[in-house]
């Protein structure tokens, strides 16, 4: 009977450590990243920057982002998992309060760089964290927790398409700077849940001279598909906002905008990705979620007004975080477990090379003839071509990866299996 309960209680604890783990995404990405494009109008307007500036900026960002991410896996070991992911979120959220006491562009930029490596840290352990919630061999299981963690950045981005407004409304011109500090205490708050279900995350077996090696090279294609991902996606979620303002809609239409990308962010997460990822194979699951995030950003692009805008973020809005969960999963499929933070670090770094490119380009072709538009266009290019390297991921052999576990082992036997099977591979 006791067993039957402890069956029971499982799945609902797994459940709330990954919602709690999922603070960590609403400030690393729903905060300290995508914001930026609510308030990217009212700097730009209060500071006299030009698109190619104020891309610059969210490069300085994605720079920092590339280191943190490439470190991930460094300061996990030195500093422990948990640790690292705390004391990232701590660092970002100083960081964006500090964001909103100086208009000065280099103080700026750093401390948007400061953020960028933080929050990198922060989102790559907890993405390794998310993947050792659930310990036994259900894939599925395993993949529908990664996309409760993942479900923190549709939560960020709404609960930012509050606070900026609110903010932007309340102040005028100088809200830009109000807004900023109102995230920064929201996400002091957020420290709360994530250090909790941080430290209720089952230890990871420590690595053995018979585990064998990660094998990135294998993964080529999925660093490829994460580069050209990464700088497509972001283009479009930093600029869409300065386009929708050129097509004549206000603060509160554009914030109900962000909050409708973000909600359907979040419930798609939640409610549909988990469980197609969890059935798709190599790298079908990130050219499916290329493809979806394409004719999202379509709408705006093909028409004005409103009605394409709340299409387009639902749309948008629905794929754009499926592409680090599938990912996610690819590498907790094909890697051995001792791997997992490497190889997550590593991919993350691909996708913030494309994160640092995206923006800096697309904001140099927004000042040219042509406008946001034709900047946004480059999104549509690089998500279509990111869609077909995706396709050429094969994944290894069922035989000798984590998810052929029986599901029937007992969690400390399954655990141990998983590394041995992948070590294999």
């Amino acid at each position: 009977m006791n067993t039957l309960a402890a069956d029971v209680k499982r799945p609902r604890s797994e459940f709330l450590i990954a919602l709690g783990l999922a603070a960590g995404p609403v400030v690393a990405l729903g905060f300290t990243r995508f914001a930026y494009a609510l308030l990217l109008p009212s700097m730009r307007k209060e500071l006299d920057w030009s698109y190619a500036a104020a891309g610059g900026l969210n490069t300085a960002n994605a720079l920092g982002y590339i280191l943190g991410a490439g470190f991930a896996a460094w300061f996990s070991r030195k500093m422990g998992a948990v640790r690292v992911f705390v004391l990232g979120m701590i660092i970002s959220a100083l960081a964006l309060l500090g964001t909103g006491l100086t208009s000065d562009f280099t103080a700026l930029s750093i401390l948007r760089f400061i953020g960028g490596l933080s929050t990198a840290a922060t989102f790559v352990v907890g993405s390794a964290l998310a993947s050792r919630v659930h310990t036994g061999g259900k894939q599925a299981r395993s993949a529908s927790l990664v996309g409760v963690y993942m479900a923190g950045v549709g939560i960020g981005v709404v609960l930012s398409g509050i606070a900026v407004p609110a903010a932007l409304t309340a102040w005028g011109s100088s809200g830009w700077q109000a807004g900023w500090i109102l995230m920064g205490i929201l996400a002091l708050l957020a420290i709360i849940p994530a250090t909790t279900a941080s430290k209720a995350v089952p230890a990871q077996p420590p690595a053995t001279t018979t585990q064998g090696k990660a094998r990135l090279g294998r993964m080529t294609p999925s660093f490829i598909w994460y580069t050209l991902f990464g700088a497509g996606y972001v283009s479009y979620m930093t600029f869409v906002i300065a386009l929708l303002n050129e097509q004549g809609l206000g603060t509160w239409t554009t914030a109900g905008f962000f909050i409708v990308l973000g909600a359907a962010s979040a419930l798609a997460t939640l409610l549909v990705w988990g469980r197609i990822i969890g059935r798709l194979r190599g790298g079908h699951a990130p050219a499916l979620v290329s493809l979806v995030v394409l004719v999202g950003v379509l709408p705006v692009l093909l028409f004005d007004g409103l009605t394409a805008a709340i299409i387009s973020a639902v749309i948008f809005g629905a794929g754009f975080m499926a592409g680090p969960t599938s990912i996610t999963v690819l590498a907790r499929r094909m890697l051995p477990q001792h791997a997992w933070t490497t190889g997550i670090a590593w991919l993350t770094v691909a996708f913030s090379v494309g994160q640092a490119i995206g923006p800096l380009i697309s904001g140099i072709l927004s000042d040219s003839d042509g406008g946001i538009a034709k900047g946004l266009w480059l999104s549509v290019i690089l998500l279509a071509v990111s869609a077909i390297a995706a396709l050429t991921q094969k994944e290894a052999t069922p035989g000798t990866t984590a998810h052929t576990t029986p599901a029937t082992t007992t969690p400390a036997t399954t655990t141990t299996a998983t590394a041995t099977a992948t070590a294999k591979s």
